[in-house]
Protein backbone atom coordinates (compact mmCIF):
# COMPACT_ATOMS: atom_id res chain seq x y z
CA UNK A 1 0.00 0.00 0.00
CA UNK A 2 2.92 2.49 0.42
CA UNK A 3 4.27 2.10 -2.49
CA UNK A 4 1.06 2.66 -4.39
CA UNK A 5 0.51 5.55 -2.17
CA UNK A 6 4.08 6.71 -3.17
CA UNK A 7 3.33 6.72 -7.20
CA UNK A 8 -0.16 8.39 -6.49
CA UNK A 9 1.71 11.35 -4.41
CA UNK A 10 3.37 12.27 -7.69
CA UNK A 11 0.53 12.72 -9.82
CA UNK A 12 -2.18 15.25 -9.14
CA UNK A 13 -5.71 14.52 -8.96
CA UNK A 14 -6.48 16.13 -12.01
CA UNK A 15 -3.74 14.43 -13.85
CA UNK A 16 -4.86 10.98 -12.44
CA UNK A 17 -8.40 11.42 -12.79
CA UNK A 18 -7.82 12.49 -17.20
CA UNK A 19 -5.53 9.60 -17.63
CA UNK A 20 -8.18 7.07 -15.94
CA UNK A 21 -10.42 8.10 -18.66
CA UNK A 22 -7.79 7.82 -21.12
CA UNK A 23 -7.68 4.52 -20.28
CA UNK A 24 -11.36 3.65 -20.31
CA UNK A 25 -11.54 5.20 -23.72
CA UNK A 26 -8.73 3.28 -24.73
CA UNK A 27 -9.52 -0.08 -23.56
CA UNK A 28 -13.48 0.18 -24.98
CA UNK A 29 -11.48 0.44 -28.56
CA UNK A 30 -9.52 -2.61 -27.78
CA UNK A 31 -12.87 -4.65 -26.93
CA UNK A 32 -14.34 -4.06 -29.90
CA UNK A 33 -11.97 -6.18 -31.40
CA UNK A 34 -12.86 -9.03 -29.74
CA UNK A 35 -16.82 -7.91 -29.55
CA UNK A 36 -16.66 -7.13 -26.32
CA UNK A 37 -18.21 -3.84 -27.36
CA UNK A 38 -21.43 -3.26 -29.36
CA UNK A 39 -19.60 0.07 -31.00
CA UNK A 40 -17.50 0.17 -33.95
CA UNK A 41 -13.58 1.61 -33.29
CA UNK A 42 -14.53 4.47 -35.86
CA UNK A 43 -17.15 5.51 -33.85
CA UNK A 44 -15.68 6.15 -30.80
CA UNK A 45 -12.56 7.22 -32.19
CA UNK A 46 -15.00 9.63 -33.94
CA UNK A 47 -17.01 10.74 -31.42
CA UNK A 48 -14.21 11.40 -28.90
CA UNK A 49 -11.91 13.23 -31.02
CA UNK A 50 -15.14 15.89 -31.67
CA UNK A 51 -16.10 16.00 -28.11
CA UNK A 52 -12.53 17.02 -27.39
CA UNK A 53 -12.20 19.06 -30.31
CA UNK A 54 -15.44 21.18 -29.46
CA UNK A 55 -14.62 21.33 -26.09
CA UNK A 56 -11.14 23.19 -26.40
CA UNK A 57 -11.84 25.68 -28.95
CA UNK A 58 -15.30 26.54 -27.01
CA UNK A 59 -13.37 26.90 -23.72
CA UNK A 60 -10.88 29.21 -25.24
CA UNK A 61 -13.93 30.85 -26.56
CA UNK A 62 -15.50 31.22 -23.39
CA UNK A 63 -12.13 31.93 -21.65
CA UNK A 64 -11.64 35.38 -23.89
CA UNK A 65 -15.14 36.60 -23.97
CA UNK A 66 -15.29 36.15 -19.75
CA UNK A 67 -11.54 37.08 -19.39
CA UNK A 68 -11.54 33.74 -17.30
CA UNK A 69 -8.23 31.86 -16.21
CA UNK A 70 -8.34 28.11 -18.27
CA UNK A 71 -7.88 24.89 -16.72
CA UNK A 72 -6.25 22.53 -18.85
CA UNK A 73 -7.10 19.38 -17.58
CA UNK A 74 -10.64 19.86 -16.56
CA UNK A 75 -10.99 20.71 -20.87
CA UNK A 76 -9.85 17.47 -21.42
CA UNK A 77 -11.68 15.65 -18.28
CA UNK A 78 -14.71 16.84 -19.14
CA UNK A 79 -14.50 15.74 -22.74
CA UNK A 80 -13.61 11.93 -21.96
CA UNK A 81 -16.29 11.80 -19.66
CA UNK A 82 -19.14 12.84 -22.10
CA UNK A 83 -17.02 10.62 -24.22
CA UNK A 84 -18.46 7.63 -22.49
CA UNK A 85 -21.70 8.73 -21.09
CA UNK A 86 -22.77 9.49 -24.56
CA UNK A 87 -23.26 7.08 -26.96
CA UNK A 88 -20.65 6.83 -29.84
CA UNK A 89 -21.87 7.65 -33.39
CA UNK A 90 -21.12 7.34 -37.27
CA UNK A 91 -19.66 10.28 -38.88
CA UNK A 92 -22.58 9.99 -41.08
CA UNK A 93 -25.16 10.08 -38.08
CA UNK A 94 -25.42 13.97 -38.52
CA UNK A 95 -27.98 13.67 -35.37
CA UNK A 96 -26.01 11.92 -33.62
CA UNK A 97 -23.01 14.07 -34.18
CA UNK A 98 -25.24 17.33 -33.31
CA UNK A 99 -26.01 16.71 -30.15
CA UNK A 100 -22.29 15.74 -29.42
CA UNK A 101 -21.42 19.01 -30.56
CA UNK A 102 -24.40 20.91 -28.78
CA UNK A 103 -23.14 19.08 -25.27
CA UNK A 104 -19.70 19.56 -25.54
CA UNK A 105 -20.86 23.46 -26.47
CA UNK A 106 -23.21 23.88 -23.11
CA UNK A 107 -20.00 21.69 -20.97
CA UNK A 108 -17.70 24.57 -21.72
CA UNK A 109 -20.87 27.04 -21.15
CA UNK A 110 -22.12 26.09 -17.99
CA UNK A 111 -18.39 26.69 -16.32
CA UNK A 112 -18.61 30.44 -17.39
CA UNK A 113 -22.00 31.41 -17.52
CA UNK A 114 -24.30 28.75 -14.79
CA UNK A 115 -21.81 30.46 -11.84
CA UNK A 116 -21.90 32.18 -8.44
CA UNK A 117 -19.31 34.02 -7.78
CA UNK A 118 -17.16 32.64 -10.45
CA UNK A 119 -18.06 29.24 -9.23
CA UNK A 120 -19.70 26.52 -11.52
CA UNK A 121 -22.64 24.92 -9.88
CA UNK A 122 -23.28 22.34 -11.93
CA UNK A 123 -21.00 19.12 -13.07
CA UNK A 124 -19.93 19.93 -16.46
CA UNK A 125 -20.80 17.47 -18.22
CA UNK A 126 -24.47 16.29 -16.67
CA UNK A 127 -25.88 19.31 -16.88
CA UNK A 128 -24.83 19.01 -20.72
CA UNK A 129 -26.33 15.67 -21.05
CA UNK A 130 -29.51 17.21 -19.08
CA UNK A 131 -30.01 20.07 -21.42
CA UNK A 132 -29.09 18.37 -24.23
CA UNK A 133 -31.64 15.39 -23.90
CA UNK A 134 -34.54 17.72 -22.98
CA UNK A 135 -33.40 20.09 -26.47
CA UNK A 136 -33.00 17.18 -29.16
CA UNK A 137 -34.13 14.22 -27.53
CA UNK A 138 -30.95 12.70 -27.06
CA UNK A 139 -30.36 11.14 -24.01
CA UNK A 140 -27.04 10.27 -22.13
CA UNK A 141 -26.54 6.22 -22.76
CA UNK A 142 -23.38 5.96 -19.71
CA UNK A 143 -21.98 3.19 -22.57
CA UNK A 144 -19.30 2.98 -20.05
CA UNK A 145 -21.61 0.98 -17.84
CA UNK A 146 -20.92 -2.43 -19.03
CA UNK A 147 -19.22 -5.84 -17.69
CA UNK A 148 -16.29 -5.38 -20.15
CA UNK A 149 -15.57 -2.25 -18.72
CA UNK A 150 -16.35 -2.50 -15.33
CA UNK A 151 -12.93 -3.99 -14.14
CA UNK A 152 -11.05 -1.26 -15.70
CA UNK A 153 -13.41 1.55 -14.42
CA UNK A 154 -13.65 0.06 -10.52
CA UNK A 155 -9.60 -0.45 -10.32
CA UNK A 156 -8.88 2.78 -11.54
CA UNK A 157 -11.65 4.73 -9.88
CA UNK A 158 -10.43 2.90 -6.52
CA UNK A 159 -7.30 4.70 -7.02
CA UNK A 160 -8.93 8.14 -7.69
CA UNK A 161 -10.71 7.84 -4.56
CA UNK A 162 -7.95 6.09 -2.54
CA UNK A 163 -5.79 9.31 -3.58
CA UNK A 164 -8.68 11.94 -2.73
CA UNK A 165 -9.88 9.65 0.08
CA UNK A 166 -13.32 10.32 -0.45
CA UNK A 167 -14.13 6.30 0.09
CA UNK A 168 -16.98 7.61 3.19
CA UNK A 169 -18.97 9.54 0.53
CA UNK A 170 -18.49 6.72 -2.55
CA UNK A 171 -19.57 3.87 0.42
CA UNK A 172 -22.75 5.96 0.98
CA UNK A 173 -24.25 6.67 -2.22
CA UNK A 174 -23.28 2.81 -3.54
CA UNK A 175 -25.20 1.35 -0.16
CA UNK A 176 -28.24 4.06 -0.54
CA UNK A 177 -28.49 3.34 -4.31
CA UNK A 178 -28.58 -0.48 -3.57
CA UNK A 179 -31.28 -0.21 -0.69
CA UNK A 180 -33.40 2.25 -2.82
CA UNK A 181 -33.12 -0.16 -5.80
CA UNK A 182 -34.20 -2.78 -3.57
CA UNK A 183 -37.07 -0.96 -1.78
CA UNK A 184 -38.56 0.49 -4.80
CA UNK A 185 -38.41 -2.57 -7.09
CA UNK A 186 -40.53 -5.61 -6.72
CA UNK A 187 -39.56 -9.35 -5.76
CA UNK A 188 -37.47 -10.84 -8.28
CA UNK A 189 -37.58 -7.45 -10.58
CA UNK A 190 -36.03 -5.78 -7.63
CA UNK A 191 -32.79 -8.40 -7.84
CA UNK A 192 -32.50 -8.26 -11.31
CA UNK A 193 -32.54 -4.48 -10.93
CA UNK A 194 -29.49 -4.52 -8.50
CA UNK A 195 -27.47 -7.00 -10.18
CA UNK A 196 -27.81 -4.64 -13.57
CA UNK A 197 -26.66 -1.44 -11.54
CA UNK A 198 -23.71 -2.93 -9.92
CA UNK A 199 -22.66 -4.95 -13.11
CA UNK A 200 -24.52 -3.10 -16.01
CA UNK A 201 -24.68 0.19 -14.94
CA UNK A 202 -22.14 3.22 -14.91
CA UNK A 203 -22.60 3.09 -11.25
CA UNK A 204 -18.48 3.08 -10.40
CA UNK A 205 -17.51 5.32 -12.91
CA UNK A 206 -20.32 7.85 -11.80
CA UNK A 207 -19.41 7.47 -8.12
CA UNK A 208 -15.80 7.34 -8.29
CA UNK A 209 -14.99 9.88 -10.97
CA UNK A 210 -18.76 12.27 -11.42
CA UNK A 211 -19.62 12.16 -7.74
CA UNK A 212 -16.54 13.01 -5.90
CA UNK A 213 -15.87 15.83 -8.44
CA UNK A 214 -14.30 18.78 -5.80
CA UNK A 215 -15.80 21.72 -7.41
CA UNK A 216 -19.14 20.53 -6.62
CA UNK A 217 -18.63 18.47 -3.69
CA UNK A 218 -19.56 19.65 0.00
CA UNK A 219 -16.36 20.67 2.24
CA UNK A 220 -17.45 19.54 5.46
CA UNK A 221 -17.70 15.56 5.80
CA UNK A 222 -21.25 15.03 6.90
CA UNK A 223 -22.86 17.69 4.15
CA UNK A 224 -20.52 15.43 1.56
CA UNK A 225 -22.55 12.05 3.27
CA UNK A 226 -26.02 14.11 3.11
CA UNK A 227 -25.18 14.97 -0.21
CA UNK A 228 -24.01 11.11 -1.30
CA UNK A 229 -27.45 10.13 0.25
CA UNK A 230 -29.49 12.49 -1.63
CA UNK A 231 -27.80 11.52 -5.25
CA UNK A 232 -27.86 7.93 -3.97
CA UNK A 233 -32.04 7.79 -3.71
CA UNK A 234 -32.22 9.50 -6.85
CA UNK A 235 -29.78 7.69 -9.13
CA UNK A 236 -32.42 3.93 -8.16
CA UNK A 237 -33.86 3.55 -11.61
CA UNK A 238 -37.02 3.33 -10.27
CA UNK A 239 -37.49 6.74 -8.76
CA UNK A 240 -39.54 9.35 -10.80
CA UNK A 241 -42.49 11.79 -10.17
CA UNK A 242 -45.49 10.71 -12.37
CA UNK A 243 -43.38 9.99 -16.24
CA UNK A 244 -40.80 11.43 -15.34
CA UNK A 245 -38.04 8.95 -14.44
CA UNK A 246 -34.86 10.29 -13.10
CA UNK A 247 -31.22 9.54 -14.85
CA UNK A 248 -27.68 9.74 -13.35
CA UNK A 249 -27.53 12.96 -14.66
CA UNK A 250 -30.36 14.61 -13.13
CA UNK A 251 -29.39 12.65 -9.98
CA UNK A 252 -26.21 14.11 -9.96
CA UNK A 253 -27.31 17.78 -11.19
CA UNK A 254 -29.81 17.50 -7.92
CA UNK A 255 -27.06 16.70 -5.91
CA UNK A 256 -24.80 19.93 -6.94
CA UNK A 257 -27.78 21.96 -6.05
CA UNK A 258 -28.12 20.46 -2.83
CA UNK A 259 -24.50 20.90 -2.43
CA UNK A 260 -24.35 24.44 -3.35
CA UNK A 261 -27.02 24.91 -0.94
CA UNK A 262 -25.34 23.71 1.91
CA UNK A 263 -21.61 24.69 0.78
CA UNK A 264 -21.55 27.51 -1.29
CA UNK A 265 -18.38 28.05 -3.22
CA UNK A 266 -16.72 30.96 -4.88
CA UNK A 267 -13.75 31.53 -6.62
CA UNK A 268 -11.57 35.01 -5.80
CA UNK A 269 -9.18 36.35 -7.77
CA UNK A 270 -5.56 37.99 -6.07
CA UNK A 271 -3.56 40.37 -6.83
CA UNK A 272 0.40 40.03 -6.00
CA UNK A 273 1.67 42.35 -3.38
CA UNK A 274 4.99 41.42 -2.28
CA UNK A 275 7.41 38.66 -1.99
CA UNK A 276 8.88 37.26 1.27
CA UNK A 277 11.81 35.09 2.09
CA UNK A 278 10.76 32.70 5.20
CA UNK A 279 14.15 31.04 4.73
CA UNK A 280 16.74 30.26 2.28
CA UNK A 281 14.63 27.96 -0.16
CA UNK A 282 11.20 29.34 1.06
CA UNK A 283 9.01 32.56 -0.40
CA UNK A 284 5.71 33.36 0.82
CA UNK A 285 3.81 35.19 -1.81
CA UNK A 286 1.89 37.99 -0.18
CA UNK A 287 -1.64 38.58 -2.20
CA UNK A 288 -4.50 40.79 -2.19
CA UNK A 289 -7.71 39.52 -2.83
CA UNK A 290 -10.91 40.95 -4.88
CA UNK A 291 -12.99 40.41 -1.37
CA UNK A 292 -12.66 39.18 1.44
CA UNK A 293 -12.37 35.20 1.46
CA UNK A 294 -13.73 33.89 4.87
CA UNK A 295 -11.66 31.06 6.09
CA UNK A 296 -10.92 28.75 9.52
CA UNK A 297 -6.99 28.87 10.18
CA UNK A 298 -5.51 25.49 8.20
CA UNK A 299 -8.01 25.29 5.63
CA UNK A 300 -6.97 25.39 1.96
CA UNK A 301 -7.19 26.23 -1.24
CA UNK A 302 -7.20 25.19 -4.80
CA UNK A 303 -4.73 27.56 -7.19
CA UNK A 304 -5.10 28.11 -10.30
CA UNK A 305 -2.09 30.15 -12.35
CA UNK A 306 -2.22 29.36 -16.32
CA UNK A 307 1.26 29.53 -17.86
CA UNK A 308 2.82 28.45 -20.91
CA UNK A 309 3.92 24.74 -21.42
CA UNK A 310 2.61 23.49 -18.26
CA UNK A 311 4.32 19.94 -16.86
CA UNK A 312 2.54 16.95 -16.67
CA UNK A 313 1.40 18.67 -13.16
CA UNK A 314 -1.16 20.95 -14.35
CA UNK A 315 -1.59 24.35 -13.70
CA UNK A 316 -3.51 23.83 -10.81
CA UNK A 317 -2.05 23.18 -7.40
CA UNK A 318 -3.87 22.54 -3.41
CA UNK A 319 -1.92 25.37 -0.76
CA UNK A 320 -2.48 25.70 2.59
CA UNK A 321 -3.31 29.61 3.54
CA UNK A 322 -0.66 30.95 5.60
CA UNK A 323 -2.21 34.17 6.40
CA UNK A 324 -4.38 34.32 9.52
CA UNK A 325 -8.38 35.05 9.03
CA UNK A 326 -7.73 38.37 10.17
CA UNK A 327 -5.67 39.63 7.79
CA UNK A 328 -7.00 41.59 4.80
CA UNK A 329 -4.19 39.92 2.71
CA UNK A 330 -3.50 36.16 1.98
CA UNK A 331 -0.46 34.53 2.20
CA UNK A 332 1.45 31.15 0.48
CA UNK A 333 4.37 29.78 1.63
CA UNK A 334 6.48 27.82 -0.71
CA UNK A 335 9.12 25.66 -0.83
CA UNK A 336 11.51 25.45 -3.90
CA UNK A 337 13.24 21.94 -5.12
CA UNK A 338 15.36 21.88 -7.88
CA UNK A 339 14.15 21.26 -10.54
CA UNK A 340 10.71 23.06 -10.26
CA UNK A 341 7.59 22.49 -10.98
CA UNK A 342 6.29 24.40 -14.47
CA UNK A 343 3.49 26.06 -11.71
CA UNK A 344 6.21 27.21 -8.98
CA UNK A 345 8.26 28.72 -11.87
CA UNK A 346 5.56 30.47 -13.31
CA UNK A 347 4.77 31.26 -9.71
CA UNK A 348 8.45 32.52 -9.41
CA UNK A 349 8.19 34.77 -12.01
CA UNK A 350 4.78 36.59 -11.26
CA UNK A 351 5.44 40.16 -10.99
CA UNK A 352 3.86 42.54 -8.56
CA UNK A 353 0.81 43.28 -9.83
CA UNK A 354 0.21 40.13 -11.47
CA UNK A 355 -3.14 37.85 -10.64
CA UNK A 356 -3.94 34.09 -10.12
CA UNK A 357 -7.36 32.81 -8.89
CA UNK A 358 -8.41 30.71 -6.15
CA UNK A 359 -10.90 28.09 -5.15
CA UNK A 360 -12.60 25.22 -3.30
CA UNK A 361 -11.73 26.66 0.09
CA UNK A 362 -11.90 23.28 2.24
CA UNK A 363 -10.05 21.03 4.76
CA UNK A 364 -11.20 20.00 8.14
CA UNK A 365 -7.12 20.70 9.86
CA UNK A 366 -9.19 23.48 12.08
CA UNK A 367 -8.28 24.16 15.61
CA UNK A 368 -10.51 22.92 18.48
CA UNK A 369 -13.68 24.88 19.60
CA UNK A 370 -12.48 24.40 22.96
CA UNK A 371 -9.67 27.16 23.50
CA UNK A 372 -8.82 24.87 26.86
CA UNK A 373 -7.86 22.02 24.67
CA UNK A 374 -4.29 21.17 25.00
CA UNK A 375 -2.40 21.08 21.05
CA UNK A 376 0.94 19.67 19.80
CA UNK A 377 1.76 20.64 16.54
CA UNK A 378 4.16 18.18 14.61
CA UNK A 379 5.69 19.83 11.11
CA UNK A 380 7.75 19.05 8.38
CA UNK A 381 9.19 21.47 5.99
CA UNK A 382 6.55 23.16 4.49
CA UNK A 383 4.16 21.49 6.58
CA UNK A 384 4.54 24.43 9.15
CA UNK A 385 2.24 27.17 6.55
CA UNK A 386 -0.94 25.34 8.39
CA UNK A 387 0.16 26.02 11.78
CA UNK A 388 2.02 29.20 10.47
CA UNK A 389 -2.10 30.40 9.91
CA UNK A 390 -2.81 29.37 13.19
CA UNK A 391 -0.35 30.82 15.09
CA UNK A 392 -1.12 33.87 13.23
CA UNK A 393 -4.36 33.79 14.15
CA UNK A 394 -3.16 33.36 18.09
CA UNK A 395 -1.11 36.51 17.46
CA UNK A 396 -3.60 38.68 16.20
CA UNK A 397 -6.22 37.49 18.78
CA UNK A 398 -4.21 37.64 21.45
CA UNK A 399 -5.35 33.81 22.94
CA UNK A 400 -3.56 31.25 22.19
CA UNK A 401 -4.15 27.32 24.00
CA UNK A 402 -1.21 25.45 25.43
CA UNK A 403 0.61 24.20 22.45
CA UNK A 404 3.96 22.74 21.68
CA UNK A 405 5.59 22.54 18.09
CA UNK A 406 7.82 20.11 16.90
CA UNK A 407 9.07 21.13 13.28
CA UNK A 408 11.65 19.10 11.90
CA UNK A 409 14.19 19.68 8.85
CA UNK A 410 17.36 18.72 7.08
CA UNK A 411 18.99 21.99 8.11
CA UNK A 412 18.84 24.79 10.21
CA UNK A 413 18.41 26.90 6.73
CA UNK A 414 15.36 25.02 6.18
CA UNK A 415 13.58 26.32 9.16
CA UNK A 416 10.73 28.73 7.96
CA UNK A 417 9.30 31.33 9.67
CA UNK A 418 12.12 31.31 12.71
CA UNK A 419 11.26 34.74 13.46
CA UNK A 420 7.24 33.97 13.75
CA UNK A 421 7.34 31.38 16.15
CA UNK A 422 10.01 33.28 18.20
CA UNK A 423 7.54 35.69 18.43
CA UNK A 424 4.94 33.17 19.75
CA UNK A 425 7.34 31.73 21.80
CA UNK A 426 8.30 34.87 23.43
CA UNK A 427 4.43 36.08 23.79
CA UNK A 428 2.70 32.73 24.70
CA UNK A 429 5.06 30.68 25.83
CA UNK A 430 4.63 28.19 22.82
CA UNK A 431 7.78 26.11 22.68
CA UNK A 432 8.86 24.97 19.46
CA UNK A 433 11.53 22.15 19.14
CA UNK A 434 13.23 22.18 16.10
CA UNK A 435 14.61 19.25 14.87
CA UNK A 436 17.78 18.64 11.96
CA UNK A 437 19.91 16.49 10.25
CA UNK A 438 23.02 19.00 11.18
CA UNK A 439 22.85 22.34 13.07
CA UNK A 440 24.94 25.38 12.61
CA UNK A 441 25.71 28.24 14.85
CA UNK A 442 22.99 30.40 14.00
CA UNK A 443 20.50 27.50 15.44
CA UNK A 444 17.36 28.79 16.89
CA UNK A 445 16.61 27.70 20.65
CA UNK A 446 15.92 24.39 21.59
CA UNK A 447 17.06 23.12 18.23
CA UNK A 448 18.28 19.13 18.51
CA UNK A 449 20.32 16.88 15.90
CA UNK A 450 17.96 14.45 15.32
CA UNK A 451 14.54 13.21 14.59
CA UNK A 452 11.06 13.65 16.00
CA UNK A 453 10.30 10.30 17.56
CA UNK A 454 8.63 8.97 20.41
CA UNK A 455 11.56 9.46 23.26
CA UNK A 456 11.63 13.28 21.89
CA UNK A 457 7.55 13.60 22.49
CA UNK A 458 7.57 12.14 25.94
CA UNK A 459 10.84 14.15 27.17
CA UNK A 460 9.38 17.24 25.70
CA UNK A 461 5.48 16.78 26.13
CA UNK A 462 4.90 14.76 29.76
CA UNK A 463 1.35 15.13 29.53
CA UNK A 464 1.49 14.33 25.66
CA UNK A 465 -1.56 11.57 26.65
CA UNK A 466 -3.97 14.95 27.14
CA UNK A 467 -3.48 16.77 23.99
CA UNK A 468 -4.51 16.72 20.81
CA UNK A 469 -1.53 16.08 18.24
CA UNK A 470 -1.78 17.67 14.52
CA UNK A 471 0.39 16.52 11.83
CA UNK A 472 1.16 18.42 8.70
CA UNK A 473 4.04 17.32 5.87
CA UNK A 474 5.17 15.01 3.28
CA UNK A 475 2.92 11.98 3.21
CA UNK A 476 5.06 9.50 4.17
CA UNK A 477 6.14 11.83 7.26
CA UNK A 478 2.75 11.83 8.22
CA UNK A 479 1.73 8.34 8.06
CA UNK A 480 4.65 7.34 10.09
CA UNK A 481 3.94 10.02 12.77
CA UNK A 482 0.31 8.57 12.96
CA UNK A 483 1.53 5.17 13.56
CA UNK A 484 3.83 6.21 16.20
CA UNK A 485 1.36 8.33 18.12
CA UNK A 486 -1.03 5.13 17.85
CA UNK A 487 2.10 3.19 19.59
CA UNK A 488 2.25 5.74 22.28
CA UNK A 489 -1.43 5.47 23.04
CA UNK A 490 -2.91 7.83 21.65
CA UNK A 491 -6.33 7.56 20.83
CA UNK A 492 -7.13 8.00 16.73
CA UNK A 493 -9.72 10.60 17.52
CA UNK A 494 -6.98 12.99 19.28
CA UNK A 495 -4.90 12.49 15.73
CA UNK A 496 -5.72 15.10 13.10
CA UNK A 497 -3.58 14.83 9.91
CA UNK A 498 -3.41 17.68 7.05
CA UNK A 499 -4.79 16.27 3.88
CA UNK A 500 -5.53 18.09 0.61
CA UNK A 501 -6.58 16.25 -2.37
CA UNK A 502 -3.58 16.04 -5.32
CA UNK A 503 -1.23 16.49 -2.13
CA UNK A 504 2.18 16.69 -3.90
Amino acid sequence: MNSIDSILNRITMYRLVLYYLLALVGYAMLATLWGGMHYSPLAIIFSSVLIIAVCWVSNEAFAYIFHAHKSIESVYITALILSLIMTPVMPTDIIGAVALVLASLLAMGSKYILTIHNTHIFNPAAIAVVITGGIMGVYASWWVGSATLLPVALIGGLLIARKIRKFDLVFTFVIVAAVTTILTGNGAVALLSLKQLFVDSALFFFALVMLTEPATTPVTPWQQIAYAAVVGVLYAPAIHIGTIYSTPEIALVVGNVFSYIVSPKSRFMLTLNSVVETSPTTLEFIFKPDRTIRFKPGQYLEWTLPHVHSDSRGNRRYFTIASSPTDTSVRLGVKFYEPASSFKTALLRMKLGEQLSVSQKAGDFILPKNNDTKLVFIAGGIGITPFVSQVRYFLDTGKAPTTTILYSNRTVADIAYRELLETARARFGINTVYAVGSTSADAPPNTIVGTIDAALIKREIPDYAERIFYVSGPHAMVVSFEQQLRALGVPHSNIKVDFFPGFV
